[in-house]
């Protein structure tokens, strides 16, 4: 993986899913997004368009016996091809921050690209499901992104009342927190941006 091309494609295959991702962190958001979970797929179109991240991610998991699997195994898989993509993350800004408000909604998401997985999710939702995807797996989701990527992730719900809106506005400000974080900042040139030299997780 060079640092030049940001790239990085990988599958992952269990006796629960089939996953295949590709991604461009240098990409314009261009995105082909199937997991069979019509709700999952809308949100990672919004992860992916508003990141500027390129994705294709296929997803094939045993939704006859129920959707945490796929959303899971979707979440490690895009994670750790992000974390391939980044290489030894020379140059990168390595935080990044974000509001994003939808209607009568605001959320906000906070990123470092440590190398040391952790998440912390202050959201609630008022309903157990948004059509049949059941919203106590979207903290699942966002658990296993921070871990397949190595990062820290801080995502809190400020106000709002539509389900709808409150997960959505999350999404996006995990996208533009995300596409902060990567950006490479040229007064950094080819350096880590730690004291210590490096930021270990994925080579």
């Amino acid at each position: 993986m060079s640092q030049a091309s940001r790239t990085a494609s990988l599958s992952r295959t269990t006796s629960e899913t089939d996953i295949s991702v590709e991604l461009n962190l240098d990409g314009t958001g261009v995105y082909r997004i199937s997991t069979g979970i019509g709700f999952l797929d809308h949100m990672l179109e919004q992860l992916s368009r508003h990141s500027l991240i390129d994705i294709t991610l296929a997803a094939k998991g045993d939704l006859h016996i129920d959707q945490h699997h796929t959303t899971e195994d979707s979440a490690i898989a895009l994670g750790e091809a992000f974390a391939r993509a980044l290489g030894d993350r020379r140059g990168i800004a390595r935080f990044g921050h974000a509001y994003a408000p939808m209607d009568e909604t605001l959320t906000r998401a906070a990123i470092d690209i440590s190398g040391r997985p952790y998440s912390v999710w202050r959201v609630q939702f008022t309903q157990s499901k948004l059509g049949d995807f059941d919203t106590e797996l979207f903290e699942h989701w966002f658990h296993s992104f921070a871990q397949g990527a190595g990062i820290t992730l801080h995502v809190e719900n400020l106000y709002g009342r539509n389900n709808h809106h409150i997960v959505e506005s999350s999404f996006k400000a995990v996208a533009r927190a995300l596409r902060a974080a990567i950006e490479l900042d040229p007064r950094k040139g080819d350096a880590i941006p730690s004291t210590k030299g490096t930021l270990g997780g994925h080579g």
